[in-house]
């Protein structure tokens, strides 16, 4: 039985031939070669265009996101407070203005630790960190907190009004000096 056999020198140099002009003529070759020469400045031409254009994409959207970013800045470092909150706020100073407007001392000891507590929450509120309004303080900036002195003043007494209680023997002028401290303080907050 004969066995099939490829002939594979056969093979490639019908390939070889065909790539020398035997299976074109050189003509067609030329045009070919002209073709691909023409292609190939028009690839280059639109990758750099593509090129510029995608630079241009790549600057304009950082720009943006860069004015995206200051505006988020400066959304987001206002507070805003709810038209209720002022209200209550409000509401609250009138009743500690009423308790330092009494005459006993134990009145004026609670308008003073009504207003220390109002203090705390106002600095919680402004993003004043730390335990307790001594340690808020602490933290805060002379240059942001004109009143830093003031708060610092009517704290002072409201811890000697919570250490020593009714021993602490506590004037009115102490007391309406306190509170117009505290009233200097809520006034740079616009709180009241």
């Amino acid at each position: 039985m004969p066995v099939n056999q490829i002939n594979v020198e056969y093979w490639f140099r019908l390939l070889y031939e065909c790539f020398h002009g035997a299976c074109y003529s050189s003509a067609w070759l030329a045009w070919l070669a002209s073709f691909l020469a023409h292609l190939w400045v028009w690839v280059v031409v639109i990758g750099y265009i593509l090129s510029v254009f995608g630079f241009l994409v790549i600057v304009y959207t950082t720009m943006r996101l860069f004015d995206l970013r200051k505006r988020e800045g400066k959304f987001y470092s206002t507070l805003l407070v709810e038209a209720g909150a002022t209200e209550s706020t409000s509401s609250r100073w009138q009743h500690i203005e009423l308790l330092a407007g009494g005459t006993s001392p134990s009145e004026w000891r609670e308008a003073i630790i009504e207003a220390d507590i109002m203090l705390d929450d106002m600095l919680t509120r402004n993003g004043y960190v730390g335990i307790g309004v001594g340690e808020k303080l602490k933290s805060a900036d002379k240059v942001h907190f004109n009143t830093l002195q003031d708060a610092w003043e009517a704290h002072k007494v409201r811890n000697l009004i919570a250490h020593e209680g009714s021993a602490f023997d506590l004037s009115e002028s102490l007391a309406r000096r306190t509170i117009a401290r505290y009233s200097a303080v809520f006034r740079e907050f616009k709180v009241i």
